[in-house]
């Protein structure tokens, strides 16, 4: 499928971008003694691990359904996801150790031109790679790449952060570069515990939301023939839900032509509603004299 050849390719682009980045970092950072360059560094190696997580759970996700699962791999998206979100967080409480020692000890920071280009080259990727990322997510409806899309996002603002911090520092300005770092660990940890709430939902199955509910009873309503629905249920399915519910129709009706009004409203629904990977719906006679 498009959806998933387009994940691995983004997923490979993270890799490949951070990598480079975390290489970059690291170096001026240590040569530096600067902790808000080392703090964006090992916020690069998270990144990583992100991209590499996003790279098997795409893989996992896109394989078809079988035997043992009879709906697919989907919900592989939500448990790497998920994955992701933990690792960044034990990741963004040791940057914020680090960088918390470096206010108390007053550590000092050494004035580098080269801090300045990297950060500069750092936001041209990272600005990229959101673009590329926050496009994909939108059009596909991906947690993964909507959680590297986050991350390519908030590393822009952190490093003008760092880069901010780099000027200041060349008027002997060093308080800021810890506080910095301690800024990006925080940053860090709130949108991982975000990822790691909105993928525990769904694996937690959680329903769909009301705003795609209220479109199913939309086109549910267009049919005259439904008199009544009860007992809707929604359950995910990878990045879909599947719905079931009750219709009552004309008890007068013969089997067939009330099972073919299910049969046709289950195909429009799907048809309609990208978030819908499948509809069941069961059939009840309903007394004219009811209505």
């Amino acid at each position: 499928m498009d959806r998933f050849k387009k994940v691995k390719i983004a997923s490979i682009l993270g890799i490949l971008g951070n990598l480079f980045l975390l290489i970059i970092k690291s170096m001026i950072g240590f040569v530096t003694n600067s902790h808000a360059m080392i703090a964006d560094a090992f916020n690069s190696a998270g990144d990583i691990i992100s991209s590499v997580f996003t790279y098997i759970g795409n893989k996992v996700a896109s394989i078809p359904s079988d035997e043992d699962h009879n709906l697919g791999h989907g919900k592989a998206e939500y448990i790497y996801s998920m994955l992701i979100s933990i690792a960044m967080i034990l990741m963004g409480l040791f940057v914020f150790k680090n960088s918390f020692n470096s206010i108390i000890n007053n550590s000092v920071l050494d004035f580098s031109i080269w801090l300045v280009v990297v950060c500069i080259i750092t936001i041209i990727i990272k600005f990229s790679l959101f673009i590329y990322t926050n496009n994909i997510s939108k059009k596909y409806n991906n947690l993964l790449i909507k959680a590297n899309s986050k991350d390519h996002r908030n590393d822009c603002f952190i490093t003008f952060g760092t880069l901010i911090s780099c000027i200041f520092a060349l008027y002997h300005i060093y308080f800021l570069d810890g506080v910095i770092g301690s800024l990006i660990s925080i940053w860090m940890i709130i949108t991982s515990i975000k990822i790691f709430k909105e993928s525990y939902d769904v694996l937690m199955d959680k329903s769909i939301s009301i705003e795609t509910k209220k479109k199913v009873y939309e086109i549910i309503e267009k049919h005259n023939e439904v008199k009544k629905v009860i007992h809707f249920n929604s359950t995910p399915v990878g990045y879909k839900y599947q719905i079931s519910f009750t219709i009552y129709v004309d008890g007068n009706m013969s089997t067939f032509e009330s099972h073919k009004i299910a049969d046709n409203l289950e195909k429009e629904i799907v048809k309609k509603l990208d978030e819908i990977y499948l509809t069941i719906i069961h059939v009840d006679p309903f007394e004219i004299d009811e209505c």
